[in-house]
């Protein structure tokens, strides 16, 4: 059985446990949804049921960054873009297999975020969204929808460089630079890869991303920022007036889905560059 490890984090206790650092009210929150999710029918979309339930989430940056050495860290009170996904994916995926338990959802939100689904250090967490979607995939969990054809009309060529080149930026790199030769080395291992994905101009409501995009996918923003991949993300959802995101906001300060479509949202970031489609597998069942 493992140890009892106590951290302090924003003034809260949070308790750990196989190796999992949360606050109770996290397991409380896991367990109630699970729960609330048979009585779900087959029909029923459970990605945008479990990321419909964390809308007015405050947004906060770094959350997971409060354990030295590395934890699996699970806050779902205060959540980014990225930790958006990943807790949706694993509350769907152990509704659809019917694990309701707060210890199976550790061990898929585990699976999912760290690279090959087991925690040795800060380096083996996944922290290019490119490279979580190729670890995912190859895990069955996720599936990235591309075509040589519309509305896939541009690509991306993975230049990585952004953490080893800011490493100042990252608390964890300034307290452990030691650890920044490991991080350019996975950078590496991605560089030169390709991935299609629709221009922001193509992002409109249209018959042929109608059938590329389904409710409830992945939509990772594709960014002209030097070094990076994507600069942000969320889920699709579609309405009478065309594809729209739900997403933790920077910006709104918390999770939303967005009044505007996703075509506008795009078109005001001069940075951002399209969109990648990622399928959730195995959701439906």
């Amino acid at each position: 059985m493992c140890s009892l490890l106590v951290v302090l984090c924003s003034q809260k206790v949070l308790s750990a446990e196989r190796n999992a650092v949360y606050a109770p009210a996290d397991s409380v929150l896991v367990e109630r949804l699970l729960r609330e999710s048979k009585a779900l029918k087959a029909s029923d979309n459970k990605v945008i049921f479990f990321a419909r339930r964390l809308i007015g989430k405050p947004y906060v940056a770094h959350t997971l960054e409060v354990a030295d050495p590395e934890r699996l860290v699970v806050n779902t009170r205060q959540l980014d873009c990225t930790t958006l996904v990943e807790n949706v994916t694993a509350l769907a995926l152990c509704s659809a297999k019917k694990k309701y338990r707060f210890g199976d959802y550790l061990s898929l939100l585990r699976t999912i975020r760290y690279r090959g689904g087991k925690i040795s250090g800060y380096t083996s967490r996944i922290h290019y969204f490119s490279e979580w979607i190729i670890d995912n995939t190859r895990k069955g969990i996720v599936e990235e929808v591309e075509h040589a054809a519309a509305p896939f009309m541009a690509r991306q060529t993975l230049r990585l460089r952004f953490m080893g080149d800011n490493s100042s930026k990252y608390a964890m790199l300034v307290k452990h630079p030691e650890m920044v030769a490991e991080i350019r080395r996975h950078e590496r291992l991605l560089d030169g890869m390709e991935a299609y994905y629709i221009p922001k101009h193509l992002v409109k409501d249209s018959p042929e991303t109608r059938r590329a995009i389904s409710d409830g996918d992945i939509i990772a923003i594709t960014t002209s920022k030097q070094g990076l991949d994507i600069a942000h993300v969320g889920f699709a959802i579609w309405k009478k007036d065309g594809l729209h995101l739900l997403h933790a906001s920077m910006t709104k300060k918390k999770v939303v889905e967005d009044t505007e479509p996703l075509g506008a949202y795009l078109a005001r970031h001069k940075t951002f560059t399209g969109i990648r489609v990622v399928r959730i597998m195995n959701v439906e069942l």
